[in-house]
């Protein structure tokens, strides 16, 4: 009997053994595989440029880092932790001004930022965005998550000058208009603007395969309370510069007013808070 049971366990930690093997390589074999579904219409152009560069490591890491930015829960699983993708924030694969280009992005760094009070390197800056936007893991230096990301935002940044900032950088500022954003007319403002796209409770629109057409903007599979996007300004300044997808024609309160909303909606806390007050914060 006992020599059953020893027989037993070493099958048992052979099987997990194998799983655990395949879940770490699982992102690196995706990786290798062009997932047509990733490509939508508004960054094909962006795929049809990456996807003609040599196949050396340069090339495999641009693509690698395309396929990661469209469909982050996908393709840097290992770190995501809700349905929300690089080009969510960043449109068109990152290429859209005002819209928070990579192009506009790179040249910038190293850069002091208010957020960690200190230097951060286009590298640290990523890890943030898996931290608070993807409400994950930050990827460790030197995981191929990491190096493919940067990578790709250096390719979009070629021929652009370093240190400059570029017109289109970041999101459009929205004009001061005197009045703090009304939720309740946000409120309204969504159900009228927002939910044929993003749900009527925020909960996003899913394709057949599961993959999110259109990201949850509130709830658990949205940012959490430490990101950018939870700021109202930031927020309302990039509703103002891209919403309604495809035609941006918000008014400054408008986009106020429905930032307002969005960011009194449940999500989860700020990990940076201590354990116990996270649930209580604000």
């Amino acid at each position: 009997m006992g020599r059953r049971s020893a027989i037993a366990a070493l099958l048992f930690a052979c099987a997990a053994i194998a799983v655990l093997a395949c879940w770490a390589w699982s992102d690196r074999l995706w990786a290798l595989h062009v997932d047509a579904a990733t490509t939508s219409a508004d960054a094909s152009d962006v795929w049809a440029k990456a996807d003609s560069l040599p196949h050396d490591q340069y090339g495999e890491l641009v693509r690698q880092g395309y396929r990661i930015f469209v469909d982050t829960p996908h393709y840097a699983r290992r770190y995501s932790g809700n349905a929300l993708s690089c080009g969510n924030c960043h449109l068109d694969a990152g290429q859209r001004a005002n819209a928070s280009p990579m192009w506009a992005a790179w040249g910038m760094y190293p850069m002091y930022l208010a957020k960690t009070n200190a230097v951060n390197t286009f590298e640290e800056r990523i890890q943030q965005c898996f931290r608070f936007s993807m409400n994950g893991v930050p990827p460790p230096q030197g995981s191929q998550e990491l190096r493919a990301l940067t990578v790709y935002a250096q390719w979009l940044a070629k021929g652009q000058p370093v240190g400059v900032a570029l017109p289109g950088r970041g999101f459009a500022t929205v004009q001061g208009t005197g009045v703090d954003g009304d939720p309740q007319h946000g409120h309204a403002l969504y159900a009228q603007r927002c939910a044929v796209c993003h749900g009527g409770n925020g909960e996003g629109k899913r394709e057949e395969s599961g993959k999110y057409l259109f990201p949850p903007l509130w709830g658990w599979h949205s940012f959490n309370k430490g990101a950018g996007m939870y700021r109202a300004p930031m927020l309302a300044a990039f509703l103002k510069a891209n919403m309604p997808y495809g035609n941006a024609n918000l008014a400054d309160q408008e986009a106020l007013d429905l930032a307002a909303w969005i960011t009194q909606q449940k999500r989860w806390p700020d990990p940076r808070k201590p354990l116990i007050s996270r649930f209580f914060q604000d």
